[in-house]
């Protein structure tokens, strides 16, 4: 019988790659369980799957000089035992890690019980979490080339995406969010927490954008405005991505990994806006300038975004889709999920 155990946790980015993988993760294990945190987002998202989900505690490290980040190392250790006992119980033959500080403590506690642990790095650089996890790894896949150069076990392999992306009737995911497709529709997502920067300036952009494009607005949990215009749709959140990328036919996005090799994948012309520096560690300024440089999309970066540059920039891309078809044709991003689960299954007793 054999077991894998998957972890990675604290925003959507370290758990979607998980589902496109499980297809073909079901036919090489015969178990297949889930270790998170407590009460972050991956909880719910592993549960509505039906895996078993187990927690231990974790705590991400603050960027910025704050008493909370004396409390790690003890945290840490808490997590680590707990991770332990629940891999005594289980005894997996590998472990598969996307990463974040949630994924820490089970992999160190795997490491101490010689069981092998392959992670996964879907950035351009790779996140401190995976920095730290590497040394107890026997190989870091990454999405991006740079990211393997930076790591002894790094192996650049590619990003893990859902079939289901591939699979999606145009006409009913119209319907669904209230299309009538007679205008070319507009994705606007800010992630799976939303960005405010992005959803101020698109809603006053509305104006000037709704006459050429009906918009989907994906403004994340508790980021409803209450606009009621024609052609404009805004959503929280939705578990059908898939559904809401074969509406566009231009998207909006933040420049978080899994988005940029999805809408890439899909050969959606997108305006990335990544994170800006005074937030991140800069991941997502990489990410877009990497599919930039490619010719798969363009930035604006946040400091330069108002809703004049957004709508001017939206309009560009839009007009440019010849050009972005012809780059699509030339650099195709494939789904990595088969390699990586072909190379978990080695580990098989």
């Amino acid at each position: 019988m054999a077991t894998i155990v998957l972890t990675g946790g604290g925003t959507a980015g370290h758990v979607i790659p998980h589902l496109a993988l499980l297809p073909y993760l079901k036919n090489d294990f015969d178990k297949i369980y889930y270790i998170g945190s407590k009460s972050g987002m991956e909880k719910e998202i592993i549960k509505k799957i039906g895996l078993k989900y187990y927690s231990v505690p974790c705590t991400k490290l603050v960027r910025k000089f704050t008493l909370k980040n004396f409390a790690i190392p003890f945290i840490l250790f808490k997590g680590v035992r707990k991770a332990g006992k629940i891999l005594d119980d289980l005894k997996p033959d590998v472990i598969f890690s996307k990463g974040g500080y949630v994924s820490l403590p089970v992999v160190i506690a795997a490491k101490k019980r010689k069981i092998p642990v392959i992670a996964h790095e879907s950035d351009y650089s790779v996140g401190l979490a995976n920095r730290i996890s590497a040394k107890y790894c026997d190989k870091v896949l990454t999405a991006f080339p740079s990211a393997a150069k930076s790591l002894k076990n790094g192996v650049h392999i590619g990003a893990p995406l859902k079939n289901s992306l591939y699979s999606v009737n145009k006409a009913d995911s119209l319907k669904l969010f209230g299309f009538s497709g007679k205008k070319p529709v507009l994705l606007i997502t800010g992630g799976s927490l939303g960005a405010a920067a992005i959803n101020s300036a698109a809603r006053q952009a509305l104006n000037k954008l709704l006459p050429d494009f009906d918009i989907l607005h994906i403004c994340g949990k508790g980021n409803l405005s209450g606009i009621n215009k024609t052609g404009y749709k805004e959503i929280e959140f939705t578990d059908q991505m898939e559904k809401a990328f074969a509406c566009a036919d231009i998207c909006v996005s933040r420049a978080g990994a899994n988005t940029v090799f999805e809408t890439a994948s899909l050969k959606i012309p997108t305006l990335l806006i990544p994170l800006p520096k005074t937030v991140s560690r800069g991941d997502q300024i990489l990410n877009a300038e990497y599919f930039q440089g490619l010719g798969l999309a363009r930035v604006l970066y946040q400091e330069n975004l108002t809703p004049d540059t957004l709508s001017d920039s939206v309009r560009s891309v839009y007009l440019d889709r010849e050009r972005f078809a012809s780059a699509f044709k030339r650099h195709p991003i494939n789904s990595a999920a088969h390699k990586i689960a072909k190379i978990l299954a080695k580990y098989r007793h």
